[in-house]
């Protein structure tokens, strides 16, 4: 097909035309007729929130590296987009060459929430390619999943011919070589698929058979080919500062959520807060140096113009060289008024002297993480944080003449009684007689907390994989709680919506059977599911009953430790014993200490690097 155009009075009448029109700072142009792969790099979502992802635009320009190898990206249209797209028969393109998604070798899509699905299938559906595997021919792209949602792929199974599990820079290059060779000699995508199976950290549905017992939970999980491994293990790097690392980045031409440089600290994480997944499917931390981290901050920043750097990971202030780090990227940049970002910050960690020096180039907001209202249930969900600790962070803060704090908080944890719920206005209250606190002098406007309630969603490969979650009507009821113990004017409480997190739960521990509602839901219209505008619940229960899926039996049901869950052919190298006794050490209020005090012997040290495998060494010392 030629390439694709899009005229002038479509743009003209769509919200944000500059998301389908590309050629941003920095983009990759190289000559298709050269290249011997095609490879089309999809984010299910709008162009706004894929362009903030820093796994795009690390395996963007990982794969652009290849001389044969030409990486585009695809994001989802909105729905105005969309409807034009459709009345005039565009196919959905990348925007490096306006190439329709159907003439690419690959097609590949990140996971990074689970309500970004029938997203996915809507872009195959504009792209005319297959959105079962089952119906794809020779003349259509091998279509492949990665990403933190990827761990559990039973869900979109039926839809996706491979996933990759765990990190795109270990086998990518590997896949392409294989891939490259295979197309020259003429070879089928069966095959290749085939030949897949002895790649480390691929998982092709295909070749792999599933059985139910009569209550619907799952009877075996087995590959129907004997080169298929039972087990598929995700793959890592464990040499950080030998990582290919992007020297720039894509500068989006409109606003994007997170607009600025991108700087990631290490990979990882030490807390092993037990609601958390990426805290368990990213182990074991692996950090860069010191070194490396400012030369790369001075190559983004020479390269993008931005005049913010936000660090990165999934707790900041857990990087060893923190301080030191932060303060040497604030004392080259200060001058060119380039402000440092942190998120994911400790309480117990935060050093006012370093806030004091960011308050310096340009004022941001602080949010800290206390995610339960009282000790116990703080113990239970193994966050290692007192109240001591949040409330002198806070005045640590409030003493840096800061004054707006925003405080998160979940609802719905395991054990969660209304004491807990009630401590969330409790506590925040705490912060706000933490303000009053200060000298007049030093507090010229009022304190504004705004504590926001998220509802725990239990997810695979963390300790509470096993537990119920609430149903939306729970968690609304657990929302006024809250609210209702909420006295002072100087604390704004929000709340998400349940009924999207309950679906969330459906998703994150669903089956192959759930593919099925998926199906149906995007027929009925659903589309850009995370967007409260978009939001169909009506039509997504509607999809539930027609297919026969029984939601609250994904969602609201509690498992036994040894039933067989969707994901357990699937390894991220921390152990099934270790999940179990963590759960059990939860019900207890038990704490586990972080990596670096002490190694629990998760089995991420199996990986042979990271903080996780010198602790390891240490203790057989």
């Amino acid at each position: 097909m030629d390439k694709v155009f899009i005229p002038d009075e479509i743009l003209l009448q769509v919200d944000k035309p500059a998301r389908y029109t590309g050629n941003e700072l920095n983009m990759v142009k190289k000559n298709p007729e050269d290249m011997d792969i095609r490879f089309a790099f999809c984010f299910p979502d709008v162009y706004e929130v894929g362009m903030s992802c820093l796994g795009l635009q690390i395996l963007y320009f990982f794969l652009n590296r290849r001389k044969d190898t030409y990486c585009e990206r695809a994001f989802a249209p909105w729905t105005d987009m969309e409807a034009a797209m459709r009345e005039h028969n565009i196919p959905l393109y990348t925007l490096e060459t306006f190439t329709p998604l159907k003439e690419f070798d690959f097609v590949a899509f990140t996971l990074q929430y689970e309500m970004c699905y029938t997203n996915l299938i809507n872009m195959l559906d504009m792209s005319g390619i297959p959105i079962y595997a089952k119906d794809r021919t020779e003349d259509d792209p091998i279509i492949l999943c990665g990403g933190s949602c990827a761990y559990n792929p039973e869900p979109l199974a039926d839809f996706v011919d491979f996933f990759y599990l765990g990190e795109g820079e270990v086998e990518y290059d590997h896949i392409l070589d294989e891939y490259k060779e295979h197309k020259k000699n003429g070879g089928t995508r069966d095959e290749f698929l085939y030949k897949l199976l002895e790649i480390p950290g691929m998982y092709v549905p295909k070749f792999y058979d599933v059985e139910y017992n009569e209550d619907g939970t799952i009877k075996s999980f087995t590959p129907n080919t004997e080169k298929a491994p039972k087990t598929i293990r995700k793959v890592v790097i464990t040499e950080m500062d030998k990582v290919f690392y992007p020297e720039k980045m894509l500068v989006p031409l409109i606003e994007t959520v997170h607009d600025r440089v991108t700087l990631e600290l290490f990979r990882g994480c030490i807390r092993g807060c037990r609601f958390c997944q990426a805290g368990f499917v990213y182990r074991p931390v692996r950090e860069k140096n010191y070194d490396t981290l400012i030369k790369q901050a001075h190559s983004l920043i020479d390269a993008s113009g931005d005049d913010e750097i936000s660090l990165v990971s999934l707790s900041t202030s857990d990087y060893t060289c923190f301080n030191d780090l932060a303060n040497g990227l604030l004392d080259d940049f200060a001058k060119d008024k380039v402000n440092i970002s942190l998120p994911s910050l400790r309480i117990d960690a935060f050093s006012l002297d370093l806030m004091q020096k960011i308050q310096e180039v340009r004022k941001s907001s602080l949010t800290f993480a206390a995610e339960a209202g009282t000790q116990r249930l703080r113990n239970v969900i193994n966050k290692n944080l007192t109240e001591d600790d949040i409330l002198n962070g806070c005045a640590l803060a409030f003493s840096g003449s800061w004054e707006r704090v925003k405080l998160y908080f979940m609802i719905g944890l395991p054990t969660e009684t209304e004491e807990d719920l009630i401590g969330i206005a409790d506590l925040s209250a705490k912060v706000v007689d933490k303000y009053y606190e200060i000298p007049r002098e030093k507090k010229p406007r009022p304190v504004n907390v705004v504590a926001s309630s998220s509802c725990f969603v239990p997810k695979p490969f963390t300790p509470f994989q096993w537990d119920a979650q609430d149903t939306y009507q729970e968690f609304a009821e657990k929302a006024k709680i809250v609210k209702s113990h909420i006295a002072r004017k100087q604390i704004k409480y929000n709340y998400h919506d349940a009924k999207l997190s309950s679906l969330e739960g459906v998703m994150a521990r669903g089956d192959r059977k759930v593919s099925a509602a998926i199906y149906r839901a995007w027929e009925k219209g659903c589309r850009f599911d995370s967007w409260t505008e978009e939001f169909k619940f009506k039509e997504w229960m509607e999809s539930f009953e027609e297919t026969g899926v029984n939601p609250a039996f994904y969602a609201n049901r509690k498992r036994e430790f040894d039933e067989i869950l969707p994901w357990d052919h699937i390894s991220v190298g921390v152990t099934k014993a270790f999940m179990i006794n963590e759960r059990k050490k939860a019900e207890m209020a038990i704490t586990t200490p972080n990596c670096r005090e002490e190694c629990s012997h998760c089995g991420a040290a199996s990986f042979g690097g990271g903080v996780c495998f010198e602790s390891a060494k240490k203790n057989k010392v």
